[in-house]
């Protein structure tokens, strides 16, 4: 989607952004796949297309389960519906909501989010672009779009679909020659990496990939009182809303009720209604079941008496609105029967024109690496510091009139990015939360372990958890906090979208220190400030051609770091020599001559002398921080170190030097030395080509490969 690279690809990637790029009306095209121009070239040769991308293989199908050569993916084929009907059509009548019935795979969660989908023509069609046929310019190659980590997705397909026993696989449509929703899931498992991927989620992913909108979780035994006004003013507002029944084993999954439910299988919500019923208002709420069958049998379901009561036009106006698969029930029966609802909010381009409830919507992206920026939650205090940081600037209290209570509403949400393509590699998702903290009187830097010592959390994530998002509605005076995301153990890695949304004006940025240096001015000497016992012992290590070599510097190192027992190194590699000298050599020769190596010698006293009554700014870092006295600094500790030497560096320069530096994340003595070393020479390289002073620099190729 992006070049990939590190840092230049995270430039270039915010870039595109500013720019619109990952808009819904400026989708990335993924794998760099444009829509028309290969629609284009399948029409001018007459061949339809054929995706390599996504290839009609084994592979595509799954990994496990549905591996190539298991029993489930034995004699799959796969057709195109030009082939398996006499008069495809990509939507008959309009995309409804018995277009989608669930086949041999467990994404009953997906199904249930597109079922609602169709309630909201303009959302439908975001996803599912206008203008595709098997008639018109017909090329075998469709295209839909999806809201991914923060930014919209084009994905390209071609449409040959898994095929078994003449029968579509997966899910399909009641109408035997429609495609669209068997095409939908195509697009999203290649998104995804392979049809298996998909199985078992939550219905909440599938709402916000299709809206780009923002989920909240309701427990149905903790329900809130104004719950139902919550369903309704949701389904006003075109919001998608999902519902489940959850397992108390593995034996439950998708086991039927007494009263045909299903548990652990995700229904859509799509209505409710109040009926007079016995002399008073009863509340009704609508259900669908993406299977298309197996419906409620108990009160209020299809056929029961209890809609003979009903006024007759009334009766018939809420009959002929349901579908397959659909029924009523009871709200109350709703709240013992089902365990959880799921609501997702959209966002203000997913809403119409006309709406009054606008979300002031912010984003960040981030990510967690070992050793640099993974720290893990609160248990973790040594390393709960490292994780990314994030500034909110609550400005305006709420203005409800019934509230006595000056607070601002807001909705922190923290997304964990790509998890379901690692499945093939046996990963899945993290445990991820976030902490949020008073952040009264603190400079706008990334705060270090001791402030969360001494400061207790004001507000967090209702639960760590293993699922895509976490997200919780907080309500919180007017001010300044900070929210850190991380996972619930240190060390695992991860992508994710940080998005905070607010009822009213916020400001938010990211802390992170300013990269800058505190180098002292470089010593100016002569061959008549130099001693004649140093350059005694110059000659005696120089040779005859009176310069100190790469090879000859390493000698010389190991010899005086082998003195020191308590530092943990196996001696200074020829890298690390090559960097030293590299400091150092102006004329490029790779070799140091006698005033260059004074002032080598100057700077190694200061680095290496612990033991000899010299210990200077840039040795008392490795010894002050080496806190359990290993001889080695973990990584973490590193950071710490590597500011008290004089260098401020923000979240991505850490990680760089960790990913360089470290090993198993532990840093040695040399290594540390010659990051210190490395540092120093970028910096001094920088200066000499800033010459301006305004921050930036402009090099050419022979200066950038001479840094």
């Amino acid at each position: 989607m992006y070049p990939t690279g590190g840092i230049s690809a995270s430039i270039y990637a915010n870039r595109l952004r500013a720019e619109g790029m990952g808009s819904n009306e400026q989708a990335v095209h993924f794998a760099n796949q444009d829509y028309e121009a290969l629609k284009q070239q399948c029409l001018e040769s007459g061949c339809l297309f054929e995706d390599p991308c996504f290839p009609a293989e084994p592979p595509s199908l799954g990994f496990k389960e549905l591996a190539p050569y298991s029993s489930k993916t034995r004699d799959v084929e796969w057709m195109r519906p030009t082939e398996l009907a006499d008069d495809p059509q990509f939507i008959v009548g309009g995309a409804t909501r018995t277009d989608i019935c669930q086949g041999a795979l467990g994404d009953c969660w997906l199904l249930a989010a597109i079922a609602s989908l169709t309630l909201n023509e303009k959302l439908l069609h975001r996803v599912v672009p206008h203008g595709q046929s098997f008639q018109d310019d017909y090329a075998g190659i469709f295209h839909f779009q999806f809201w991914q980590f923060g930014e919209w997705v084009d994905i390209v397909i071609d449409d040959r679909l898994p095929v078994k026993d003449g029968e579509l696989m997966f899910v399909h449509s009641a109408e035997g020659n429609e495609f669209w929703s068997a095409l939908l899931e195509k697009a999203y498992a290649k998104l995804n990496g392979s049809y298996e991927a998909l199985s078992g989620g939550s219905t909440t992913e599938g709402f916000e990939d299709f809206t780009g909108g923002v989920s909240e979780m309701y427990e149905l035994r903790r329900a809130p009182k104004d719950l139902y006004r919550i369903i309704g003013k949701a389904l006003d507002r075109g919001s998608l809303l999902g519902c489940s029944i959850d397992i108390t084993s593995a034996f439950d999954m998708e086991a039927v009720t007494f009263k045909k439910l299903v548990k652990g299988h995700a229904y859509s919500v799509t209505g409710l209604k109040e009926v007079y019923f016995q002399g008073q208002m009863e509340r009704l709420i609508r259900v669908r079941n993406p299977w298309g069958q197996v419906e409620w049998t108990g009160a209020w379901s299809d056929n029961s008496p209890e809609w003979d009561e009903i006024d007759p036009s009334e009766r018939e106006d809420l009959h002929l609105k349901m579908e397959d698969g659909e029924f009523w029930m009871s709200f109350n029966e709703f709240k013992r029967q089902f365990s959880r609802i799921e609501i997702c909010n959209l966002t203000p381009d997913a809403l119409s024109e006309d709406s009054l409830s606008h979300w002031n919507t912010m984003k960040f992206y981030g990510t967690w690496r070992r050793g640099s920026t993974a720290g893990g939650c609160r248990n973790h205090p040594n390393t709960f510091w490292i994780n990314p940081q994030y500034k909110i600037t609550l400005l305006e209290e709420d203005d409800d009139p019934e509230d006595d209570e000056v607070a601002c509403s807001f909705l922190v949400a923290l997304m964990q990015k790509d998890r379901r393509r690692y499945r093939r590699q046996g990963q899945d998702m993290h445990t991820i939360g976030f902490a949020l903290y008073e952040y009264r009187g603190c400079q706008n830097v990334h705060l270090k372990k001791n402030f969360f010592l001494s400061h207790s959390s004001c507000a967090r994530s209702e639960t760590f958890i293993n699922l895509r998002e976490v997200s919780t509605r907080l309500r919180l005076p007017p001010g300044e906090y900070l929210v850190v995301p991380s996972t619930f153990e240190p060390g695992k890695e991860a992508d994710f979208v940080l998005r905070v949304f607010t009822e009213k004006q916020s400001e938010t940025e990211e802390l992170d220190d300013e990269v800058c240096a505190d180098l002292e001015d470089e010593e100016e000497i002569t061959e008549d400030d130099i001693d004649d016992s140093f350059k005694s012992m110059f000659a005696q290590l120089a040779g005859e051609d009176m310069e100190i070599s790469i090879r000859e510097l390493k000698t010389i190192l190991n010899r005086v770091i082998s003195r020191h027992k308590d530092l943990k190194t196996d001696g200074f590699s020829m890298e690390s020599c090559r960097t030293m000298v590299n400091l150092m050599d102006k004329d490029g020769s790779a070799r140091l001559g006698l005033v260059e190596f004074q002032i080598l010698w100057n700077k190694i006293r200061k680095w290496l002398v612990r033991m000899s009554h010299v210990i200077t700014l840039w040795m008392i870092p490795f010894v002050e921080f080496d806190l359990d006295k290993s001889g080695a600094m973990s990584s973490y500790e590193m950071r710490l170190a590597v500011e008290a030497a004089g260098f401020k560096l923000n979240n991505r320069l850490n990680q760089v030097l960790v990913a360089r530096y470290a090993d198993n994340e532990m840093i040695d003595f040399d290594n540390f030395i010659c990051c210190l070393v490395k540092l120093e020479t970028m910096f001094r390289s920088f200066q000499q080509l800033d010459r301006d002073g305004s921050g930036t620099a402009e090099m050419t190729l022979t200066e950038v490969s001479c840094v």
